[in-house]
């Protein structure tokens, strides 16, 4: 197991895991959901669902540390937690994609020596998104494995110049928007 396999493990952090092993290019790599904030412990085999996740989540590392991660956050108030939760495994190196659903525009910025790529997540997913930013289509994955989509969309991601305006952490939090997510279709 990688370090951060068993930091996640170990802190129980998996939340609906679609894919929790290696790939032929990344000693490990992960796709479902995160935990920021646990929820309530009732009992030694009973716990409430997770306060915060990070979901949509697409993680990589090779190393002692998460070399790439992409993720939803559904408000941009998950992100401190989020950083105080996973530092340990963050590095400054890391390529580290936020698609947050309340914030108005996209900025690059830094946050405790670490460097972030938030983007306004409106009505797509993570998933398309990067798509986009790799400049990869949906058929150029179509007859490839899971570990396969993950190792192709990482190696094309991380060689992608992502034209995006650097920006403090007081900026990025200024251009959070009160209304959130837009839901379409039945409620």
């Amino acid at each position: 197991m990688s370090n951060v396999q068993n930091f996640i493990y170990d802190n129980n952090l998996q939340w609906q895991a679609s894919f929790n092993e290696n790939t032929d290019k990344c000693a490990y790599a992960y796709r479902g959901s995160l935990v920021i904030t646990p929820g309530k412990v009732l009992s030694a085999d009973k716990q409430l669902p997770p306060k915060a996740t990070a979901t949509q989540v697409i993680l990589t590392s090779n190393s002692d540390k998460i070399d790439f991660i992409a993720c939803e956050l559904e408000t941009l108030d998950f992100f401190e937690p989020f950083v105080e939760r996973y530092k340990e495994v963050l590095s400054p190196d890391g390529l580290y994609l936020l698609f947050v659903t309340d914030l108005d525009a996209n900025g690059k910025f830094e946050y405790e020596g670490f460097t972030f790529y938030a983007f306004a997540l409106d009505e797509s997913s993570v998933w398309n998104e990067l798509l986009d930013h790799a400049d990869l289509s949906k058929g150029d994955l179509k007859k490839l494995s899971p570990a396969e989509k993950i190792d192709e969309v990482y190696s094309e991601i991380k060689s992608t110049t992502l034209r995006i305006s650097d920006k403090s952490y007081e900026d990025i939090k200024a251009l959070q928007s009160s209304e959130g997510k837009i839901l379409f279709g039945a409620v």
